[in-house]
């Protein structure tokens, strides 16, 4: 954006302009600033709501209030669910106090059956 020329800036008045030349900052009277808080403390307003809270329920209407019956729901499993933890239950025992020496010694055998050379040739040729 190019500065515009002289000519086309706006005429200052000729009093106004004298006036800003002349002008001293020394003149000016001092003043002190006051600043005042209009806001309520957090004590006043904890006694506000404190307030509130007793006038509230003081002014309760309990004729306004309706009977409500409680129906209580047995969360208690059926015997199928009881049953089927129980015989987990068992099994579990059963295999945590197994008694090992009641079992046999068995003796290992491995096979490996490897094919003869003969089977080996017969396959070759098929």
């Amino acid at each position: 954006m190019a500065t515009p020329a002289l000519k086309d800036l706006p005429k200052v008045d000729v009093d106004l302009k004298s006036q800003l030349e002349s002008f001293s900052p020394t003149a000016l009277k001092s003043a002190s600033t006051e600043e005042k808080c209009l806001l309520p403390t957090a004590e006043d307003v904890k006694m506000e709501k404190v307030q509130q809270l007793v006038s509230g329920i003081e002014g309760f209407d309990s004729t306004k209030l309706r009977h409500a019956e409680t129906q209580e729901k047995n969360s208690l499993p059926d015997k199928d669910a009881i049953q089927q933890e129980k015989s987990q239950h068992d099994f579990i025992n059963g295999i945590e106090h197994f008694n090992r020496d009641s079992l046999k010694h068995a003796e290992t055998q491995e096979k490996n059956p490897l094919p003869t050379k003969e089977v080996i040739d017969q396959e070759k040729a098929a």
